[in-house]
């Protein structure tokens, strides 16, 4: 018993230790621009990888920009689509997890239905739809791995507090612009500007900045459909929603 009450001491030592890592590195970021993130590295590795076992073209985009090298619709543009709430909650919006949840069990019970008339045949699983803020994904996204384990969750939770406790919303939202995905080895706003419409990401018009917010969700997906009627369609949803984001 004594033993096991060490292991359980260093286990929870260890991750004290973990948080203060964790708390650190957010601290810095207060000032210093982080040059990359967990998930950038994860990919780097697949794609050098992928690379050497097919002989494709290395390819790779990503370079910082300053805030004010951000286009304000842009800034609208991805806050109306993956996050309403962005300047109202404190990193976590409860309201919209519920309603996600809510959404997955009509279309797991839609699902179940089909799979009941048609026996025979099979059944695509639903779409999960998730409700992490800009916030969460930006804690996913800069310090943890892609598994999706209840462990990291909550690690995923407790970055996403540290987050909004030592960084100021203006400064998540530019740390997320520039490293979220947006294609095939394309990293930040300034890239995925450069990549679809030739431009700086200063210089995206409403409408090219809703397009890229809009290819969020699954950027892999969009990246070869830029002819896609749904994202048309929700492009022009998103530019109608921009008037009522108010940027502080």
């Amino acid at each position: 018993m004594r033993s096991l009450g060490r292991w359980i001491l260093w286990l929870l030592l260890a991750g004290l230790a973990l948080q203060l890592f964790f708390l650190a590195r957010i601290a810095l970021m207060v000032v210093i621009d982080p040059t990359s993130t967990a998930f950038m590295r994860s990919e780097a590795w697949r794609i050098a990888g992928a690379s050497l076992q097919t002989d494709k073209t290395w390819r790779w985009s990503h370079e910082w920009v300053a805030n004010d090298q951000l286009s304000p619709h842009l800034k609208r543009a991805v806050i109306a689509s993956e996050d309403a709430g962005f300047f109202d909650h404190s990193g976590v919006d409860w309201g919209a997890i519920e309603g996600a949840w809510q959404k997955n069990e009509r279309r797991q019970a839609q699902a179940e239905r089909r799979a009941a008339r048609q026996p025979d045949q099979a059944v695509r699983p639903p779409r999960v739809v998730g409700g992490s803020t800009i916030t969460q994904q930006l804690a996913k996204n800069l310090l943890l791995s892609g598994e999706r384990q209840m462990l990291r969750k909550g690690q995923e939770l407790v970055l996403t507090l540290m987050l909004e406790a030592l960084l100021d919303k203006r400064r998540i939202l530019e740390i997320y612009l520039n490293s979220v995905e947006w294609g095939e080895g394309v990293f930040g706003a300034e890239a995925a500007a450069q990549r679809y419409f030739k431009k700086p990401a200063s210089k995206l018009s409403p409408h090219e900045a809703a397009r890229l917010a809009v290819m969020l969700p699954s950027p892999k997906f969009f990246e070869t459909r830029q002819g896609s009627a749904y994202l048309a369609r929700r492009t022009g949803t998103i530019v109608a929603r921009m008037g009522g984001v108010v940027i502080p």
